[in-house]
């Protein structure tokens, strides 16, 4: 009687045990799938992000590519007495007085003090302390794109600074362009100029002239006024004083 009431619990036990041996089996199989499946992704990933990461690395390169493509040249020239030009301090003023307080030229001020003082040169800004002024005009032409370009870089040391296109439309600093009203409306092409004269305060003899010009397409971004004499200022200085007389192209 005893072994009779006891055969249904030992099923029940011995069911339990299957029940739960076959749990465990189907949470382990289910470990084995997901531990599969996350080797699997991992292959995957390390098989395609080198490719996605040499896709990226040849995107960047093809846009830096076509950025310096469109990157505008830079002309130079530069004039000298031949002489070591021991850095000292410096101001930069415009070639007009009047044009002291304006804040374009204080914008084209900041850009070429910042290259003066990459060079070695130390910036005051009080006229009466410096040892040297750095004579500074910035001017802009405009003509219509593909045209002949007729740019001049006639200069000397000491000499004046004429320039620009001949034929096309000059503007200096606080200058307006307009073009005729009732035409459509023209692909121009802009040509700028900067030009700097370091003189010696007491003498007020030049010891180096440069100027630096480059045409741009106008309205495209390195055709901005700040962004142009950026450029020329940095392309200007670079290899300060260079060699006279010699034009040199910088992209």
């Amino acid at each position: 009687m005893r072994n009779a009431e006891m055969a249904p619990a030992d099923a029940m036990r011995r069911t339990g045990w299957f029940m739960t041996g076959a749990a465990d089996m189907m949470q382990q199989n289910h470990n084995r799938c997901v531990s599969m499946a996350r080797v699997a992704l991992e292959d995957e990933m390390m098989t395609v992000m080198p490719l996605l990461s040499r896709a990226l690395l040849i995107g960047a390169a093809l846009a830096l590519a076509g950025c310096a493509a469109q990157m505008p040249e830079t002309r130079v020239t530069r004039f000298h007495l031949g002489q070591p030009i021991a850095p000292g301090q410096v101001t930069v003023e415009p070639r007009d007085p009047s044009l002291a307080r304006d804040l374009e030229f204080q914008s084209y001020a900041r850009i070429v003090q910042g290259e003066l003082g990459r060079i070695g040169f130390g910036i005051v800004p009080d006229l009466a302390k410096s040892e040297l002024v750095a004579v500074t005009e910035v001017s802009r032409s405009w003509r219509p794109a593909g045209e002949a370009q007729r740019s001049s870089l006639s200069i000397g040391l000491g000499g004046g600074s004429g320039g620009g296109w001949h034929g096309g439309t000059s503007v200096g600093l606080g200058g307006a362009v307009s073009f005729p009203i009732g035409r459509p409306k023209q692909r121009m092409d802009v040509l700028t100029q900067l030009s700097v004269q370091l003189k010696r305060r007491s003498e007020g003899t030049v010891i180096w002239e440069g100027r630096a010009e480059s045409v741009a397409r106008d309205g495209a971004p390195y055709a901005s006024p700040e962004a142009a004499v950026t450029r020329l200022a940095s392309a200007l200085f670079q290899g300060f004083p260079g060699r006279s007389g010699e034009t040199i192209r910088v992209k």
